[in-house]
């Protein structure tokens, strides 16, 4: 199978080539990635979806992590990321539906793999069901959802776990409800810069009559 090829830049945002993914992470090059965060607006409550880690995930598996999330290739435009909301969850988003937040550099430094990331953030207003969802089984092995306020609370470290509800997928890919007590270290590592800047623009943004949601 042919290796996938991604753009790379330097530390001051410069084109500088395309490398081999593997190459990418070993040798720390920045790289483009597309992320785009659920959000959904019911009465009173902002909730936050999440995306459980396949099991056979090379990187963080098991964990909660950005709802649907993955790399730019070389050929593509940061557009043409948004296959990876239908790849990996099933839902059909057209990327007018999509709110831009910009473009958030960070980076993740472990032993033989070095994730420097120039993200594209996104967020949606979904007003399905946890029904909806039809999983990348390989990529992803459950949806789950927490409110907004008590997953804050929780990246503030005022409190020490929170309750997410959800689904898992069975051995025979059957959906299974399921409820979670999660702590900080059951959601993927990313900076806290980073979940801070997602958590800013959620609350820069309002619901109005419509449950349209609409940058103030």
């Amino acid at each position: 199978m042919e290796k996938e090829t991604l753009n790379i830049f330097d530390n001051e945002g410069n084109h500088i080539g395309t490398a081999p993914r593997d190459e990418v992470h070993l040798k720390g090059y920045w790289h483009e990635t597309f992320h785009c965060w659920f959000i959904k607006q019911e009465k009173e409550t902002c909730s936050l979806y999440f995306q459980l880690r396949s099991t056979d995930k090379k990187d963080y598996p098991n964990l909660l992590d950005i709802t649907a999330a993955g790399h730019i290739l070389s050929y593509e435009s940061f557009e043409d990321g948004i296959r990876e909301v239908r790849e990996e969850t099933g839902i059909e988003v057209c990327y007018d539906q999509l709110i831009p937040v910009g473009i958030v550099p960070y980076e993740v430094i472990k032993k033989d793999f070095i994730d420097r990331e120039l993200a594209h953030l996104f967020l949606y207003e979904f007003t399905g069901t946890l029904d909806d969802f039809s999983l990348q089984a390989e990529e992803v092995s459950g949806i789950f959802k927490a409110e907004l306020r008590q997953f804050e609370a929780l990246r503030a470290n005022e409190v020490e776990a929170i309750e997410l509800e959800g689904f898992i997928l069975n051995e025979g890919e059957k959906k299974e409800s399921h409820n979670l007590q999660a702590v900080k270290s059951d959601f993927v590592p990313h900076e806290e810069a980073y979940y801070q800047k997602v958590l800013q623009h959620i609350q820069e943004i309002k619901v109005n009559g419509t449950s349209r949601i609409e940058r103030i």
